[in-house]
């Protein structure tokens, strides 16, 4: 067989298709311009092939199986090269997958977000996975991946970044909007909603180069784990509070609990060397035990004898009844006349407590008098 006839054999027996190691890529370009006459183009039903000459796009075609020549396919005759009398057409081919792409996974920051039960800024992240399909070759190609060489993970890439800045801003503004509190957010309570209105949202970041976000798949919105509990905290004590004291009782407890916390601290830390001893170490130590016992007194008995965390209204205790009344002249509780307390006429050294007029040792700490 001579060289001739071997070229003629190997031009008609040519095939023009993607190759299964290039099927997972969004968009691939056949690498040979130069394609002979009567070379058998094979398009999979997952992707369609689009024809280029000159930068220009000359025809899509359909999944199927085409032999190319000029007698069945029209279009082609504006691709035959002259020079090599009629038996090549020069031409870019690219194709391009249409099928749904899962599984692209993403994921990031969202920045601080405040809370709209609490109003306390939170840390917060997102992460998940997308779907996407190509609707329109053509616009992908000259609008996005270009004439050249096309690597899929670019799409990718580029799709991720589209996703992530959507996702951001419209959690944000639903959690703002809808006074959704994060810690339902982060529970998944609003996922449906959060995915339509991201999908929604992507439009018009990815409709002009021929793409669509079909939806988006086990993502997550997550906060840091610290402010998570911290959170939580908060529900429960405003939940509480709310059915036995309302906005007072809870701003009491608040200040109470901030109270109690640098009392601790203080009780803790004051203390000079391991001793915790004299001097001004001894007096911050004493002085936090005191604040310690100043916020145990706040707590007020229920019915059944058990501690309650509401707090206890300011006021004084009746000498006849023992009950903890509000200050007045009379007992609310037995209509006896409340004993006046001696005017404090100094502080303990010990715990910082004041000091009532005649009084020996004081009734906070035991320390005596000085």
């Amino acid at each position: 067989m001579g060289v001739i006839d071997w070229f003629k054999r190997g031009v008609g027996e040519m095939m023009v298709a993607r190759p299964d190691a290039a099927k997972s890529q969004v968009v691939w370009k056949h690498p040979d311009p130069t394609i002979p006459m009567k070379s058998q183009l094979t398009v999979e039903a997952d992707e369609k092939a689009v024809f280029f000459r000159d930068g220009k796009v000359v025809k899509v075609m359909e999944p199927g199986r085409y032999t190319l020549e000029s007698s069945n396919l029209p279009f082609l005759s504006n691709l035959v090269d002259s020079f090599t009398g009629g038996n090549v057409f020069i031409t870019e081919v690219f194709f391009v997958n249409t099928r749904e792409h899962t599984g692209i996974k993403f994921g990031g920051r969202i920045g601080h977000v405040e809370d709209p039960k609490s109003g306390i800024p939170v840390e917060t992240m997102v992460h998940g996975e997308f779907s996407f399909k190509v609707t329109d070759p053509e616009e992908l190609i000259v609008g996005l991946v270009g004439m050249g060489r096309a690597e899929s993970f670019m799409v990718r890439s580029w799709m991720k970044e589209q996703v992530l800045k959507v996702v951001r801003d419209r959690i944000a503004e639903l959690c703002v909007k809808n006074k959704w509190p994060l810690l339902d957010v982060t529970s998944g309570a609003y996922t449906e909603e959060i995915e339509e209105t991201v999908i929604a949202g992507l439009g018009k970041h990815v409709d002009d180069y021929g793409i669509r976000i079909v939806r988006l798949g086990n993502f997550e919105v997550a906060i840091d784990e610290d402010d998570a509990d911290n959170l939580k905290r908060l529900y429960t004590d405003a939940a509480y509070l709310k059915t036995v004291g309302g906005v007072g009782a809870y701003q009491q407890f608040a200040a109470g609990k901030a109270m109690l916390g640098a009392g601790e601290g203080m009780a803790k830390g004051g203390g000079g060397g391991e001793g915790g001893g004299g001097g001004m170490g001894g007096l911050l130590g004493g002085a936090g035990l005191g604040v310690g016992f100043g916020m145990a007194q706040m707590l007020v008995r229920d019915t059944s004898g058990g501690e309650s965390l509401a707090p206890a209204t300011p006021g004084t205790t009746c000498g006849k009844c023992n009950a903890s009344v509000p200050p007045g002249k009379f007992c609310n509780a037995c209509g006896e006349e409340l004993e006046k307390k001696p005017e404090a006429d100094g502080f303990c050294s010990g715990c910082g407590s004041p000091l009532s007029a005649g009084a020996g040792f004081c009734g906070q700490c035991g320390q005596k008098r000085e």
